[in-house]
């Protein structure tokens, strides 16, 4: 018979970030151990949380393991029996250790050759005497953002239990009962008030709210379905969609109360992600502000409200910004009028202190600023913001005029480059750094700048996202798109080539300098050019780098050329075809419309014959010197003629497609058609042949195929799999 297992990790507030990551990986872990320890379970394991618990349940857990058979494998049977045909004693060992019998001996055939073993059989344990190890499992396979050391023991001999938080109740239910489990404290910690930790059949409410008794107290559950209605009952929505479902629904109409709307474009999806897992009964409460910081930039408004309390814009029908703002609590007030009051007090501080700064800025130019610059550290290897500036500014006009061919933007891009890391030097970036260049933007369109200038410094950051969405989009940029993409690739450009110089290199997590997101930055660019700016230019990442760098950069680059056309859902095999050979020869717009025809073709027969057929093309081509001399062979085999054949005629359909940059459909059909040819001439012909000039001649038409199909892809990289 089946039981429900029902586990409850209760712990200090989690960081909202963590929360849905941990709430999945909870449920992926316990399907594994309960996988590994042989228990079976048959429904979907299901996940909850809020910020001070992470639960998982099962359905139906079977009440026992199910029976292990398994061939312990012992000595070769020639170190097992002797020329007699009796056990050595080698041989008896093993089986004495096996606590088996002679008859019980198999002998088993491996690569490595014969081998004695023993069959054994062992009967599975039930489930309750299983399920602790299950739990420790789960606890020590647990992996957070950063973990905390908090003086907690398991009994499993593997030392300290290190965890995203400090545990402070474990609910373990199997079928109703306590499974019984301990997390004991460390010998210097443990104390009256540092106490080991049991599991039981208690979960807590909400810390501050109760239908009835004290507040946060514990509640005493029999199964899932009783564990959810109580918590309900004690304020605890433990489903991570009820919440947002209800955030979503409460402000909206408190906002209409208040006579506008949620600013959904201005908050984004993040906050309204985010909000959901700092609160574990949500509630909406609202507040406004003095008209007279309506006077600030929206930006200043929203990023005060947003992103320092997360607080809900609200706008009128035409988009303006009203004084008012909306609140997820965590709790019902008694006297939200009360509450209503502090929040205004707060936010009106921020608010300010933001105009007090805004009205300082603005007392001397943004060139005023950028003067500064000196005194603000960019890597103490390689110097300044100014200097930074200085070589934004040369790079963004040589990019402009040479590479975008835009000469006429090239004043605009060198002024926009020196401008763009100006705010730094603000005192409103010192105190909201979400603002940087967007408040260098607001401070030159106020003082007159070109909208080519001050747009280029305003979304100089951007992009940030891989997405053909991701902003700005080429309304945002108007006629500063030009200006703006060299600028933008400039400083990016800079900051990756810089720090690689000065051996800053992201190593698996940890990029402290954002070089990922500043190359996915450029690829993104070149990838989406024609939309964003309105230039066909098919870019290569050299056309970009004046400099001689490192193999190590060009690795990095090429990676994340690969990267960005994969999160476009690109097929990893087909990314890496497009993207072969000399990474700074490799043109991201190319690939992407390369990509956008290629899964036509990679299914047909003719294709898969070409593709599994290029690797041996390669292999045999590099016989041949590309710097000697020509020795006249002539093809005279029907097959090697065919195929020369082949080769003259998908050449002009080819090269026509790389001038053009359009027409890869043609290409690549064309040169899926050449399969056939290809397999005919390995099934007829030797290639490396006695005759030096006919071999010659065989290897140079392989040569050419070979130099015809890379300028479409390598599509050996194409095979598939085996299955």
């Amino acid at each position: 018979m089946d039981r429900e297992l029902l586990l409850e990790i209760g712990m200090e507030e989690i960081p909202a970030s963590w929360l849905p990551g941990l709430t999945t990986q909870l449920g992926t872990v316990l399907e594994a151990k309960l996988k590994e320890l042989r228990l079976s379970t048959e429904d979907p394991i299901e996940t909850f949380s809020t910020p001070r618990r992470l639960t998982v349940r099962s359905a139906h857990i079977s009440e026992r393991q199910t029976d292990l058979e398994e061939l312990v494998t012992g000595p070769p049977v020639s170190a097992a029996f002797g020329p007699d045909g009796a056990l050595t004693p080698a041989g008896a060992g093993f089986v004495k250790k096996q606590n088996a019998t002679e008859d019980q001996i198999e002998r088993v055939k491996t690569p490595k050759g014969e081998y004695i073993g023993v069959r054994k059989h062992q009967r599975g344990k039930a489930a309750v005497d299983v399920l602790p190890e299950v739990l420790n499992n789960v606890l020590r396979g647990m992996s957070f953002p950063k973990s905390m050391r908090w003086d907690a023991m398991l009994g499993d001999g593997k030392g300290e239990l290190p965890f995203g938080r400090p545990i402070r109740w474990i609910l373990y239910l199997y079928g109703g009962r306590v499974v019984p489990s301990t997390t004991g404290r460390s010998p210097l910690a443990a104390g009256p008030r540092v106490q080991e930790i049991s599991t039981g059949a208690s979960t807590y409410g909400h810390r501050f709210l109760t239908t009835s008794g004290r507040p946060g107290r514990a509640v005493k559950v029999k199964h899932f379905d009783d564990y959810r209605k109580r918590l309900a009952e004690h304020f605890v929505m433990i489903d991570r969609n009820e919440r947002p479902d209800r955030i979503a629904r409460e402000p909206d109409a408190e906002a209409r109360r208040r006579g506008g709307r949620i600013a959904r474009s201005l908050v984004g999806q993040g906050m309204l992600d985010e909000v959901p897992d700092l609160v574990e009964y949500p509630v909406v409460a609202s507040g406004s502000f003095a008209d007279e910081f309506l006077r600030l930039p929206e930006e200043v408004l929203t990023t005060t409200m947003i992103h320092h309390q997360h607080f809900f814009p609200v706008t009128n029908d035409q988009g303006k910004l009203l004084p008012v703002f909306l609140a997820v609590l965590n709790m019902e007030p008694d006297q939200p009028d009360v509450v209503s009051r502090n929040m205004e007090r707060v936010l009106t501080a921020r608010l300010r202190d933001a105009q007090f700064f805004y009205q300082s800025d603005r007392q001397q130019p943004l060139a005023a600023h950028q003067k500064r610059l000196d005194t603000v550290l960019f890597h103490k290897k390689i110097g300044t913001y100014l200097q930074k500036s200085d070589r934004v500014a040369e790079r963004a006009a040589q990019i402009a005029a040479n590479v975008l061919k835009a000469p006429q933007a090239e004043a605009f891009a060198r002024e926009a480059g020196q401008l763009c890391k100006a705010d730094q030097a603000t005192d409103m970036v010192r105190e909201l750094t979400e603002l940087q260049g967007t408040m260098g933007g607001i401070y030159a369109r106020e003082h007159g700048r070109p909208e080519e200038v001050w747009k280029a410094t305003y979304f100089h950051y951007l992009p940030v996202g891989v997405e053909a969405t991701a902003p700005p989009t080429k309304d945002q940029l108007g006629k500063a798109a030009i200006t703006w993409a060299s600028v933008s690739l400039a400083d990016k450009l800079d900051t990756v080539i810089s720090m690689f110089g000065a051996g800053e290199r992201p190593t698996g997590s940890r990029d402290p300098y954002g070089l990922r997101r500043a190359a996915q930055g450029i690829v993104r660019i070149l990838v989406d050019l024609p939309e964003l700016t309105g230039l066909d230019l098919r870019l290569t990442l050299g056309d970009l780098v004046t400099e001689k760098p490192e193999d190590a950069f060009w690795s990095f680059m090429i990676d994340r050329v690969r990267f960005v056309l994969e999160q476009r859902g690109y097929d990893p095999r087909n990314v890496r075809a497009v993207t072969h050979g000399d990474a700074a020869q490799v043109s991201p717009l190319v690939a992407k419309r390369k990509l956008e025809t290629l899964p036509e073709f990679t299914e047909s027969g003719d294709f898969k014959q070409l593709a599994g057929l290029f690797k041996r093309v390669r292999n045999i081509a590099k016989n041949l010197d590309a710097s000697a001399p020509d020795l006249g062979g002539k093809l005279t085999e029907p097959a090697e003629v065919a195929l020369a054949k082949e080769v003259d005629r998908v050449a002009p359909v080819v090269e026509a497609a790389v001038a053009s940059g359009a027409g890869y459909r043609q290409a690549f059909a064309e040169a899926a058609k050449a399969g056939p040819a290809v397999a005919k001439f390995f099934d007829d012909v030797m290639v490396m042949t006695d005759d030096a000039k006919l071999r010659d001649a065989r290897l140079r038409l392989l040569r050419r195929l070979e130099g015809l199909i890379l300028q479409l892809a390598d599509v050996s990289e194409i095979v598939p799999e085996e299955k």
